[in-house]
């Protein structure tokens, strides 16, 4: 793949979160490819999906605490399983029945036991991963598929289960809703700048629709709503609620790029179909899973 840096180009509106953008000779097939899949987005379809999301998310941690670990249990079990079934165009087999069940095991460890029982039940789980796999058979394979698996459970298990350590501490629903702000106000404000504003590309050859743009909308949105809701909801300073924004901005917009990547060397388009206009539930939450690490990290260093 050539390394040449990619000129900007014209653009183009689509539903897809940020402008398609045009290429230079040579990469128009590919991007024109990429902005057909943009255009063919359901976007009444997203917007009523993405608000029935919201609702569920708010019921759950605000209404009824007790069903949120549930609800994310549900939502990392289909996750992994729609990484399962991508990385499989790979070539990769991984046993589903040892980490669907060690999905419940983290959820369970770290709703009892806290961050203590997330790291002793992951190790225990990656333990298990390479005894079943390793007695099904030998070889390159079976290394391969233990990589993936381990891979599997540390992005969406490990990094989800933040989310319930966030939910225990104290004013632990509106953590949880600080987390899910950064990636929210990163997708609405990326696609809001980038359709309309969008004209240079950020990482054509990884995300072709992604603009500079649109990152600046993504960063004024993010910032907005997680300062907001820390300071009229948690009491935290102004500044803190700055810089957690603009962290958990950075940090989707990596999540967002690395799937991408990941989906492009797959050959696959969406993680998977089960929501409408968004694709799958990995689709969904892969920013997420990042940004509930990253509070947790970045308030225990803000405000210890």
């Amino acid at each position: 793949m050539s390394t040449d840096p990619a000129p900007p180009a014209a653009t183009t509106a689509s539903p897809s979160g940020e402008a398609a953008l045009g290429a230079p000779e040579g990469e128009g097939a590919e991007v024109e490819h990429a902005k057909r899949r943009g255009a063919g987005r359901n976007l009444p379809a997203a917007i009523a999906v993405g608000v029935g999301l919201g609702s569920v998310l708010i019921l759950a941690v605000f209404v009824v605490p007790q069903a949120f670990p549930v609800i994310a249990a549900v939502a990392m079990v289909l996750a992994v399983l729609e990484v399962i079934r991508a990385l499989s165009h790979a070539g990769l087999q991984l046993p589903p029945v040892p980490l669907l069940v060690s999905v419940i095991g983290m959820v369970v460890s770290t709703v009892v036991f806290g961050a203590e029982g997330l790291l002793i039940a992951t190790a225990a789980a990656v333990c298990v991963l390479i005894l079943w796999r390793v007695s099904e058979s030998m070889g390159l394979s079976a290394l391969r598929d233990v990589a993936g698996g381990v891979f599997t459970l540390a992005w969406v298990p490990f990094l989800g289960c933040f989310l319930l350590l966030l939910m225990d501490r104290d004013q632990g629903p509106m953590l949880v809703l600080l987390a899910v702000l950064g990636p929210v106000g990163n997708d609405v404000g990326g696609y809001v700048a980038g359709v309309l504003l969008g004209k240079h590309p950020m990482a054509p050859r990884i995300s072709p629709k992604k603009s500079w743009e649109g990152f600046a909308g993504s960063l004024l949105l993010g910032i907005a709503a997680v300062t907001a809701v820390g300071s009229l909801a948690l009491g935290l300073p102004w500044w803190a609620g700055v810089v957690l924004g603009a962290v958990l901005v950075l940090v989707s917009t990596c999540g967002d790029l690395s799937q991408s990547l990941l989906k492009r060397d797959l050959g696959i388009k969406d993680m998977g179909h089960m929501l409408p206009g968004h694709g799958g539930v990995m689709d969904r939450i892969d920013s997420i899973l990042l940004a509930a690490p990253t509070t947790y990290v970045m308030l225990e260093v803000l405000l210890p």
